[in-house]
């Protein structure tokens, strides 16, 4: 373990070496508003966590979970836990050619000193920026390679539901939430350290003795001729064959970053962040999230209130987010949204409330309208013809979106966000061309107010199927069919000038997430070869470079058609299977198979 004066030489190099020559070099320097931990709080602890966050320092402060944990951790007596977060291309560069090893935001502590590497993976495309940190910190990038003197990279996260594709690099994965997760292992961490065990040893334990925890070294996977996995099995006695959701069944009060960091630069989300529901009763089928983070649970207005109360004193934001999965369906939303402005109203603070449904948002726009700014209201429509929304479970109808948009106008809100979604099974022609006509109709409702058509932003993604979600069996349409809806849209755009503006993503970044998503171990190797090429930060549009992936494709005999334009049929073992559920593949598969016939009618029609 390092001692003091090398960790002083450390932190003196970034200020000399790196800072000096980034750009944004405040992204670097650590030291934020409410960072909990002080000089001398690494070496003093008995456990130290490294929370990585396997994006810019600018997306990593917005992400309330990690804030959660380093506030959990921190709380620990005898550990300590500082962050750390992917450096841009340009300090990436600098740090290799100055030998300046990945250090810790707090206090510049050597991340390969660190006894955990706990790294909260939120997106497919942050693959490549994991191993990024890895082996900016000189941990060995493949877990068969490491020592007892390196941490144990334990993941967890939304994409670590399948952990298949980064096997090789992690160490543990955790399976649901931290909240209750990360004391237990910590506890278990530190019982072992004392018992001087090894990280062999550590690992074989935590597997063992938490049914939320996986272990993929500890397991085998074999496949059948035409490619597909035959069977995972277990290679040590006593580790489960199934894996548990790990839940928080204490939500009401569990911790929350009372005083929240503040970034130094400009983060996504310069706000208070509160969690008012975890879970949504909604069953859309293509929301990984809706499957996972079941059951539904929330917090009392009054818990939401204190919250909001501590945070806006500790930290000065002038915007309060109120979040979940479907922030409509929380059950008071009502009373919260009426006392929330009440109480913040006079303070000029602004509440925002995305997530809302349409049928619920109608209703509950009277007691929105005391905010104090009016932002965009936000609607995720995903489909444009009803009987698309019925074949997904998207509980949308023309009337109910059309009726709230107007309050919403009338109420002072001029701006709407719509999001929707191609590439569903079924889909057809007139499908896209709807997409550009509901939104023209609900930019001309604020007519009916007696003032201008409404700025309409739409952002049209590309269906990315997801594992435990109905769709997890579904083909993914090719590239090519998302840029020929592209092309599509914007001739649309063309011909009628309106205020209604049209946003796509890259439909190639689409297709490796969906390769990503719903891929098994073999995988490994493909994300390394396109990291060896060059790949980094793939979910920035500047950055991505599919050639980085096709290269890899190339080198590796790995076809992504495989895993991302498959149809897969519903007796085939998915990688994913040994992962706990909350809703059963049976009931997966009825789902599916209605969307299928509701397809297979349409296509007739």
């Amino acid at each position: 373990m390092p001692d003091c004066a090398e960790n002083n030489l450390l932190a003196r190099r970034v200020s000399d070496e790196l800072l000096p020559f980034v750009q944004q070099p405040a992204q670097y320097i650590g030291g934020e508003v409410n960072q909990l931990v002080r000089a001398g709080d690494w070496e003093r602890a008995e456990v130290r966590v490294a929370l990585a966050f396997p994006d810019t320092y600018a997306i990593g402060m917005s992400h309330l979970g990690t804030q959660i944990l380093y506030t959990i951790c921190n709380q620990t007596p005898g550990v300590c836990a500082e962050r750390v977060y992917c450096p841009w291309g340009d300090a990436d560069q600098i740090m290799r050619a100055r030998g300046l090893p990945l250090f810790t935001w707090d206090t510049r502590q050597p991340v390969a000193a660190a006894d955990i590497f706990a790294v909260s993976l939120q997106y497919e495309l942050c693959f490549t920026n994991l191993l990024t940190m890895l082996d900016l910190a000189g941990i060995p990038l493949l877990a068969e390679q490491r020592g007892d003197e390196h941490p144990l990279v334990i993941a967890g996260g939304p994409q670590a539901d399948n952990p298949e594709p980064l096997a090789d690099f992690v160490d543990l994965v955790v399976i649901g939430d931290g909240e209750p997760a990360m004391p237990a292992i910590l506890e278990a961490l530190r019982e072992m350290k004392r018992a001087g065990a090894g990280r062999r040893d550590m690992i074989v334990e935590m597997a063992r003795r938490f049914p939320w925890t996986y272990a993929p070294a500890l397991y085998e996977p074999r496949y059948n001729t035409d490619g597909t996995l035959a069977v995972l099995a277990p290679l040590v006695e006593g580790v489960p064959t199934s894996i548990a959701r790990c839940h928080s069944t204490e939500f009401e009060s569990d911790v929350v970053p009372a005083k929240p960091l503040i970034a130094w630069t400009q983060s996504v989300h310069d706000r208070i962040a509160i969690e008012i529901m975890r879970g949504c009763p909604q069953t859309c089928r293509f929301c990984h999230a809706g499957y996972t983070k079941r059951p539904l649970r929330w917090r009392s207005v009054e818990r939401v209130l204190e919250i909001a109360e501590e945070a806006y004193w500790a930290t000065g934001h002038d915007e309060i987010a109120l979040l979940s999965l479907s922030t409509g369906d929380y059950p008071k939303l009502g009373e919260l949204a009426e006392q929330i402005n009440a109480r913040f109203g006079p303070r000029r603070a602004n509440i925002s409330f995305p997530s809302l449904r349409v049928d619920k948002m109608l209703a509950n726009i009277p007691s929105m309208g005391s905010a104090v700014r009016k932002g965009s209201v936000t609607l995720a429509v995903e489909a444009a013809h009803p009987e698309m929304r019925e074949a997904i479970r998207k509980k949308v109808t023309d009337g109910d979106l059309l009726a709230g948009v107007r309050a919403a106008y009338e109420a002072g809100w001029n701006r709407v966000k719509l999001y929707f979604m191609a590439g569903f099974p079924g889909e057809r022609p007139d499908d896209i061309r709807g997409i550009w006509e509901l939104a023209y109709a609900v930019s001309q409702e604020r007519r009916k107010t007696g003032k201008g058509p409404a700025a309409v932003s739409v952002s049209v993604g590309w269906l990315v199927p997801k594992p435990f979600t109905p769709l997890q069996w579904a083909a993914q349409p090719t590239s090519e069919y998302f840029e020929d809806v592209r092309d599509q849209l914007r001739a649309q755009a063309l011909r009628r000038k309106s205020a209604v503006k049209i946003r796509t993503h890259d439909a190639r970044a689409s297709v490796l997430e969906a390769v990503l998503s719903r891929g098994d171990r073999r995988l490994g190797k493909v994300i390394l070869a396109a990291w060896r090429h060059g790949a980094r930060f793939d979910g920035w549009s500047e950055c991505f470079d599919n050639q980085h992936w096709l290269a890899a494709y190339d080198e590796t005999g790995v076809d992504p058609t495989f895993y991302a334009h498959r149809e897969r049929p519903l007796d085939e073992l998915l990688p994913w299977d040994h992962i706990g559920a909350h809703l059963g593949r049976d009931f997966l598969e009825r789902a599916y198979r209605d969307l299928r016939e509701r397809a297979e009618n349409r296509a007739e029609a």
